[in-house]
């Protein structure tokens, strides 16, 4: 629920994950790694197990779908050729299913004066191309995904490079998202975070817990607008 104190007062940016915050996208994410275990002869997953996996980054995800039904992971080689297929596959498929969570324009339009990206682990040019899509693109100055810097979330090297460019110090920034990873890029950042329990990993949350939940998006509003 949100916080009833003023600790976010200063608060001026805000920095938000993708999938699982913004998009509920796991379903066209699901049926791209079946489509591709299927054409790697694996047996499919069931899509709950599916959305457990994702938030480090389509190799990862791919790696871990390949790897759930055997005890060791997959090779290089199958991972690649996995790899290859899921984001072939995904390219043509990722706004077949794929929407807003309920309350996100609407919060993201009362949000509009702060200063406002979003950094994912998904491929840059599918997140850019989804946002498009969705017609979200215009509230984000920045978008940055998971080949954008040389690491990933939870490494800090994406925020740092947002707080540069929004011109904001850590505890002027927040982090929006559903998953550990978010919340400990927050941390490893000095940042206030925020964990949205509606998303795709939120049983996360109960072990990495994060400044304030919110239960909707439009709680976020209640966070920062008191």
């Amino acid at each position: 629920m949100p916080s009833e104190d003023n600790r976010f007062s200063a608060v001026r940016a805000l920095i938000f994950d993708l999938d699982g915050t913004l998009i509920d996208s796991k379903l066209d994410l699901a049926l791209s790694i079946n489509a591709m275990l299927k054409r790697m002869g694996r047996a499919e997953l069931v899509h709950e197990d599916i959305f457990g996996m994702v938030g480090n980054g389509a190799p990862v995800l791919v790696r871990r779908a390949l790897g759930a039904e055997t005890p060791k992971t997959a090779s290089d080689e199958e991972a690649d050729t996995g790899l290859a297929y899921f984001l072939s596959y995904y390219r043509n498929h990722m706004l077949d299913n794929t929407v807003t969570y309920p309350g996100v324009r609407e919060g993201l339009a009362l949000l509009k004066n702060h200063p406002m990206a979003v950094l994912t682990n998904k491929p840059v040019h599918f997140s850019r191309a989804i946002l498009d899509g969705l017609g979200l693109s215009h509230y984000f100055r920045y978008v940055y995904g998971g080949n954008s810097f040389e690491k990933k979330k939870p490494h800090p090297m994406g925020v740092e490079t947002l707080l540069r460019e929004l011109n904001a110090k850590p505890r002027e920034a927040m982090i929006v998202g559903d998953s550990e990873v978010d919340i400990q890029t927050a941390r490893n950042a000095g940042m206030w975070s925020v964990g949205v329990k509606y998303g795709l990993s939120p049983e996360t949350l109960v072990t990495t817990k994060a400044d304030v939940h919110v239960d909707e998006p439009l709680e976020l509003i209640e966070v920062l607008l008191p």
